[in-house]
């Protein structure tokens, strides 16, 4: 969830949590003790991540660009062959053809958005409480589906920088108002998103399978000097021998 690029609900599908993540949320009152205990737990270890590795994870980034963007080029290509099973193809057509790129325009449509265009002032008012509030639900789109950055649509946004301080921070006029936006959204899409899952399988799946393609188009960075080429091509084998294994163990 923290780097620009990599999708969160990718991640959850590799990690063979996605479907139960879906449930849990959209159907939480069938079995609400299980369904809040899992999720109580999830948000848990999500949060606790999000504080340990904002700051490390950016300073990465910012000194070793290059190795990191294709370190998490390999993560994202790492999960597609597990995807692909998911949707259950037994062979090709035109059809799942047309979902997978309806899937790759609709990322990169995000991807062409330019970055800032909803940038605000924050402040601690009730407009800013609301403008909050309005990203989080936008944000919860990216979150929930595989494939879209939550992160990118931050940077786009322009909340990206005030996000990583606040996180780092825990500066709770900023992050109260988002995360309840980021909940009522995430409720609002796990619900449509299983009947999806439940009522066309094939279709959703194919357009999932699209939407994380375009996600490792959006995180290819371009070619590297020779040089640092050296140290790019190991790293992108890592994450992707990492991301394969786990899905394929999860």
């Amino acid at each position: 969830m923290l780097v620009p690029g990599v999708s969160g609900g990718s991640m959850a599908m590799i990690l063979g949590i996605y479907d139960r993540l879906i449930s849990s949320v959209s159907s939480f009152m069938k079995n609400k003790k299980e369904n809040l205990i899992f999720l109580a737990l999830f948000c848990l270890g999500g949060g606790l991540g999000m504080i340990l590795f904002a700051r490390p994870l950016l300073g990465l980034i910012e000194r070793f660009p290059m190795p990191m963007m294709y370190f998490f080029l390999g993560a994202v290509a790492g999960g597609v062959p597990m995807i692909f099973k998911e949707a259950r193809i037994q062979r090709v057509s035109w059809e799942s053809l047309a979902w997978i790129a309806l899937g790759l325009l609709a990322v990169f449509a995000v991807g062409r958005l330019p970055v800032g265009a909803f940038q605000s002032e924050m402040g601690t008012g009730l407009t800013s409480f609301l403008f909050l509030m309005a990203a989080g639900v936008i944000a919860a789109a990216a979150l929930v589906l595989p494939g879209i950055s939550v992160s990118y649509l931050f940077l786009v946004m322009g909340l990206y920088d005030e996000l990583m301080r606040a996180i780092s921070g825990l500066y709770l006029p900023f992050l109260v108002p988002l995360g309840l936006g980021l909940l009522a959204g995430i409720v609002v899409t796990a619900k449509g998103l299983e009947k999806a899952m439940n009522r066309y399988p094939q279709p959703t799946y194919m357009m999932i399978l699209g939407f994380v393609l375009g996600s490792v188009a959006e995180v290819f960075p371009g070619i590297p000097p020779a040089g640092e080429l050296l140290v790019c091509l190991p790293a992108l084998a890592a994450g992707f021998g990492v991301i394969f294994f786990l899905s394929r163990e999860g």
